[in-house]
């Protein structure tokens, strides 16, 4: 058990230094070959934060751990509404000038119910798995046209977060070393995530929803609240619905794409549920003062603590 700990805490470690080289490579690539500043921006801010879990479950789902690799996806998904969000706003209220983002937060509900319905037959086959990254290039294509249209406050500060250089070799660099780091990264966490989860009586479904959702989500957790701090609520809010929405169709319909994806009964009943119900909780917050006050964030705070006494509950029976 203490020596899976720490190859899974390694493996944590090298998958937040792949994320972070992958995210800088991408960006300088991106402004090398002529995208803007802003397009890079809005692509890295909403999904970029998301590359350490793709890793992860494409490494799940190639070595069979799909359930493991089902949970981190939609654990992911509640630790970044409950956990990261909602401690972001305990360490500073988050001002969200962002306009896009009610919009898009529209969108992740709409995705919930769209996976729930697939995935009512107890599967999500590899049309499922088209319809879902379908559905994402629409969002992601309506994402980058709306972003025009936002203040110069704020597509300065979505420039800003692209802000990198832009010498090929380097970035290219950057590239290697991003996807030694992951693959890496990747491999250790799901090899020794399940020994972590048999030690504590976890299924392999909880086990992604609990161990490997929050262990992946600590350094974003860390991230948020830096930037929370420095009065960017707009990249906080932008990396988690952003990051929710990729989780959810790419990460999941990538699985799906890939071979058929059986589903656990609790996934469409009470795992995705809970995800919608975050954003449902979060939408009003957003379309009301477009600030999350300290109160609010933990409002979010505390429901994700009663979401993971629910799971671990679930655990006795």
């Amino acid at each position: 058990m203490a020596a899976a700990l720490g190859f899974f805490i390694l493996g944590l470690f090298l998958l937040a230094l792949g994320g972070d080289s992958i995210v800088k490579g991408a960006s300088g690539l991106g402004q090398r070959f002529g995208l803007s500043p802003l397009a890079t921006g809005v692509v890295l801010v909403a999904f970029g934060t998301s590359l350490p879990e793709l890793a992860v479950n494409a490494r799940a789902a190639w070595v069979g751990s799909q359930a493991l690799a089902l949970g981190n996806a939609v654990g992911s998904n509640v630790v970044n509404f409950g956990l990261t969000l909602g401690a972001a706003a305990l360490a500073m209220p988050l001002l969200v000038r962002w306009r896009a983002l009610v919009p898009l937060l529209l969108c992740f509900m709409l995705a919930c119910v769209l996976v729930i319905l697939l995935g009512y037959d107890g599967a999500l086959s590899r049309f499922d798995g088209v319809v879902l990254l379908a559905v994402f290039v629409v969002v992601l294509a309506w994402t980058l046209m709306r972003s025009h249209r936002e203040t110069a406050e704020v597509q300065a500060e979505i420039e800003e977060f692209a802000a990198t250089r832009t010498t090929l070799w380097l970035n290219v660099f950057r590239f290697v070393l991003a996807a030694v780091l992951l693959y890496f990264g990747a491999r250790l966490v799901v090899e020794h995530a399940p020994v972590i989860g048999t030690a504590l009586g976890l299924a392999p479904l909880l086990t992604g929803l609990v161990v490997v959702a929050i262990g992946t989500a600590l350094p974003e957790m860390a991230g948020a609240i830096a930037a929370a701090r420095r009065g960017h609520g707009d990249m906080v809010v932008g990396h988690v619905i952003g990051s929710s929405l990729f989780n959810l169709l790419v990460v999941v319909g990538g699985m799906a794409l890939f071979r058929d994806v059986p589903l656990p009964k609790s996934f469409v009943r009470f795992e995705v549920p809970a995800a919608l119900a975050f954003a449902i909780v979060l939408y009003p917050m957003l379309r009301g003062d477009l600030r999350i006050s300290r109160r609010e964030g933990g409002v979010l705070l505390a429901a994700f603590l009663a979401w993971l006494l629910f799971e671990l509950m679930l655990v006795q029976h």
